[in-house]
């Protein structure tokens, strides 16, 4: 079972590698965002700690230098936990466990964690709980005396903790009734939305902590939960929205996010499927955030892998009353001028131009543009509405034939 219960903050330390694939930068992006991971989780971080290496230690990860340094560290601060920017292999968190002497936990098992905190209704317990078991299968070996030691915590919200769950048998049979019930659940999901019938489906998606929750409950009047936390939204929602007369269904899908562990993915079938199934993608993006671009790119690599990268897509930047840009003194001819320097209207001067009115730029918590941000909505709709439908006068009194 999964349980919910809060819990103090603990005292992390966060490890990361720098290789040619992944400079320093970037590292750091990805450092940045897991102690945002880790603070949603209630972490609270101490310290990073960073190597540069062609590739991981395929025993330890770190080297033994750097694991040492961590390990003093760890010692010396009364840390509890140390978080690992990638997935760990079974036998690398064994290795690293018998040097550290805390939990380890890699970033898998970190947003596998939130989603067991996140996770409010029946449906998505479950996805979560067959994820975290297909997660824990290769990893039983010495697993389980290690929570002895460990009890509770981020990491330990998962599927139980008594020493006969070390039986393979056992968790694999578990795998199997899980999916069985998935499967059940899949298809009263699917009934559910071939009872919707023929309106049209606009889906929202985007990178996690991108104010999706926030404007949906702008657009559909509806009350889901936003935070400013990642994941802060863990189940499909789904509202009828009417603009100007016009009706569609609306909703609201879990936010992507880079090195998404593959058991999410195949685990959430049925909350993908919203997006599968949507004639309208709603791709909402932080506009304020420093490298947006890369979540965007994040985001379109999910939209493909589940085929839905060709629907008809709106941007919508949002944020724009958090963004800002660092300025050049007109005199200065030696600084180099970078995206950092672009104010909005440079953006929209680049590849966002190629969109056109397919590109919005908004504040859902401010409504900035948000009646104009509508207006796109229910021209695109509405186009699609029309081909759909015969002609309606009710619906479409100012009907222009040349309009679809």
């Amino acid at each position: 079972m999964i349980e919910k219960k809060q819990i103090e903050h603990e005292n992390v330390v966060l490890i990361g590698i720098i290789t040619r694939i992944q400079n320093e930068e970037k590292s750091k992006e990805y450092l940045d965002e897991l102690e945002f991971l880790t603070y949603t989780a209630g972490g609270e971080v101490k310290k990073r700690f960073t190597q540069r290496m062609d590739m991981p230690n395929s025993k330890t990860f770190l080297g033994s230098g750097k694991l040492e340094d961590v390990r003093i560290f760890i010692q010396e601060n009364n840390i509890s936990t140390a978080i690992f920017d990638d997935e760990l292999t079974p036998s690398q968190q064994k290795n690293i466990e018998a040097v550290l002497e805390c939990k380890i936990l890699d970033r898998t098992l970190l947003i596998l964690d939130i989603f067991a905190q996140r996770a409010q209704t029946s449906y998505a317990r479950t996805q979560v709980e067959l994820a975290q078991y297909q997660y824990f299968l290769p990893r039983l070996t010495g697993l389980w005396t290690h929570l002895e030691r460990q009890r509770g915590g981020i990491g330990m919200r998962g599927p139980g903790e008594t020493e006969i769950e070390t039986d393979r048998r056992i968790v694999r049979d578990k795998i199997t009734l899980l999916r069985k019930k998935m499967e059940a659940i899949d298809k009263q999901m699917a009934t559910q939305r071939s009872n919707r019938g023929d309106l049209i489906r606009v889906a929202l998606v985007g990178y996690t902590n991108v104010g999706k929750s926030t404007l949906m409950n702008l657009i559909a009047k509806s009350d889901v939960f936003a935070e400013d936390k990642l994941f802060a939204t863990l189940d499909t929602t789904v509202r009828k929205v009417v603009v100007k007369n016009l009706p569609f269904l609306l909703s609201d899908t879990v936010g992507f996010i880079r090195k998404l562990p593959t058991q999410l993915v195949d685990s959430f079938k049925s909350t993908l499927d919203e997006v599968r199934e949507a004639d309208i993608l709603l791709h909402v993006v932080d506009i304020s955030h420093p490298t947006f671009e890369d979540q965007i790119a994040s985001v379109n690599k999910i939209l493909g892998e589940i085929k839905s990268s060709d629907k008809p897509t709106i941007m919508v930047f949002n944020k724009i009353d958090r963004y800002e840009y660092e300025t050049i003194d007109e005199d200065d001819i030696i600084t180099e001028r970078t995206k950092a320097h672009y104010t909005l209207e440079d953006w929209k001067e680049t590849w966002m131009n190629d969109i056109g009115d397919n590109a919005l730029f908004i504040s859902a918590t401010e409504k900035e543009n948000i009646e104009d941000f509508k207006k796109r909505l229910y021209s695109e709709v509405r186009r699609i509405h029309i081909t759909r439908f015969p002609y309606n006068k009710f619906l479409y009194p100012d009907y222009d034939e040349n309009f679809a």
